[in-house]
Order: C-alpha cells, then sequence, then structure tokens
C-alpha cells in the first residue's frame, strides 16, 4: 500500500485525467464543417473469403489460421463484416504498437536515450541496469500518466476522427489525419500526422500499398512474438532459449505498469 497522501494525489490526478478525456471527448473534438466537400468515403466489406485470400499472400506455407473461428462469429450483435473489420485493425494496430515497443526495447536494453533532462529538475532518463522494465518502474509517476494520457488521446482521435469507422465500411488500419482533419478538430496547432507524416505514401501506386500492408502485417505479427519473448526472457530466465544471457532479469510485473508507485488494488 502507499502512503494516504500519495493515495489522495494519485486517486485525485486520476479523476482529473478522466474528467479531462471527457470533456475533450464533449467540446475540444467536437464535429466542425470542413471547408470543402468531404471525400468520398470508400465502403470496404471484407468477408472471410478474403482474409483466406489475404493469408495466402502473408504466408503461403501456413495460409488461413483461424481455430477459434473468430472470422464466423457477430462480436456485439454486429455483422460478420463488421467483425472481421475489427479482427483486421486490431491485428494492424497491435502490430503497430509491437514494433514500436520492439525498437524501443532494444534501444532502452543498450542505454539508447534522449540526451536531454526528463524531468524540471534535470533527472537524466534512468538506466536501471539496462532492463527496460526497470527503466520504466524508475521514472516519475507523473510521466507516467503523462505517456497513457497521450495513448488515451491517439485511441480517442483514432477511433472518433476517421472519415468511416471500420466496423461500418471503413478500410482496416487507417488511423485519421492529425492536420486538417474535416470530421474533428483538435484545439492546439499540431504540425505533423501520426501516420506517414511526410507524405511519403501519398502518390504510391495501388500494389506499392498492398505490398507494403502484407510487409507490414508480417513485421507486426513478428514483432508481438518478439517483445513477448523479451518480456518472458526477463521475468523467467531460460524461457527463451535463444535469448538466454541476452536480456535482463526483472523481478517485477510488466502487466502492472504503477506496481512501483502504488497497487492500484489495495490503496
Amino acid at each position: 500500500s502507499c502512503r494516504p497522501s500519495l493515495c489522495d494525489k494519485v486517486i485525485t490526478m486520476f479523476r482529473t485525467i478522466v474528467l479531462a478525456l471527457a470533456l475533450v471527448g464533449a467540446s475540444a473534438f467536437a464535429p466542425v464543417r470542413p471547408a470543402a466537400s468531404p471525400r468520398a468515403a470508400v465502403v470496404v466489406s471484407e468477408t472471410k473469403s478474403d482474409l483466406v485470400e489475404l493469408a495466402g499472400k502473408c504466408n503461403p506455407a501456413v495460409k488461413f489460421f483461424d481455430p477459434l473461428n473468430l472470422a464466423e462469429q457477430n462480436f456485439w450483435g454486429t455483422s460478420e463484416e463488421a467483425t472481421i473489420g475489427f479482427l483486421r485493425h486490431a491485428e494492424i494496430k497491435h502490430g503497430r504498437v509491437a514494433m514500436a515497443a520492439f525498437v524501443g526495447y532494444l534501444a532502452g536494453a543498450n542505454g539508447i536515450q534522449f540526451p536531454w533532462p526528463q524531468t524540471l529538475k534535470g533527472d537524466m532518463p534512468p538506466f536501471a541496469g539496462g532492463s527496460p522494465e526497470a527503466q520504466w518502474d524508475a521514472i516519475p509517476l507523473a510521466a507516467k500518466w503523462q505517456i497513457i494520457s497521450v495513448i488515451a488521446f491517439l485511441e480517442l482521435w483514432g477511433e472518433c476522427a476517421l472519415d468511416t469507422h471500420y466496423m461500418k465500411g471503413g478500410k482496416p488500419g487507417v488511423y485519421p489525419p492529425l492536420v486538417n482533419n474535416g470530421n474533428m478538430q483538435i484545439p492546439h496547432p499540431v504540425p505533423l500526422n501520426l501516420f506517414d507524416p511526410f507524405n511519403l505514401s501519398k502518390n504510391a501506386s495501388p500494389e506499392k500499398k498492398a505490398k507494403g500492408l502484407i510487409a507490414e502485417i508480417n513485421n507486426g505479427r513478428l514483432a508481438q512474438i518478439g517483445i513477448m519473448a523479451f518480456l518472458a526472457e526477463a521475468k523467467v530466465p531460460g524461457s527463451v532459449p535463444l535469448l538466454a544471457g541476452c536480456v535482463k532479469p526483472y523481478d517485477g510485473d510488466s502487466m502492472a505498469p504503477f506496481l512501483s508507485n502504488f497497487d492500484m488494488f489495495n490503496l
């Protein structure tokens, strides 16, 4: 458990963040009327046969693999197409997060850090013996809330600022632009978009984009395996023979991100 004063601060901070996100959803992200006519939305309705075709392109050896028959389910009482849209988007998004996590883990484990102070007090980013998990534990509580708040904003924007939601005919994997978005606006100027900030794929051919999507899916799947292998080897040394001796042991809990500050179930 934590000290009463710390608990009060944590609870107050949590309430403030929840209230801020609620106000953001009600006002700052209010729909606006674009100056130009909105572009026509492309309706995508993928079926199981489309997944079978895509699986063959992603991995000709394994091909379609769905032992739980998720592609035939109707999540939340929706249609099969909506469920497939949800599953496709979830895989692409988790693959992207895993790729970022994999690279970040390698950077943290090898001492690659930003050269400027992390806090207003002048504290540099912690090295914590080269353990990325321990590095997270060592950063200030306020920094953790800042990181999670940014993630919450990006999640909110990704769901609410789309032209067409991926469960309603939108294209899975699309992240709405932060700049000049005709559906919503950010009250603070943002110089670049999160996805393709330099418009490198703006004029790419449909064939090149399709090939890039397959590469992204495969890289994302591999990154998910990779980051979980790192976490497993750190928690249980020897559990991943290929990583034996390469990953710093960690005796904390990666699934309890605030455990070093307070116990959410024992305030």
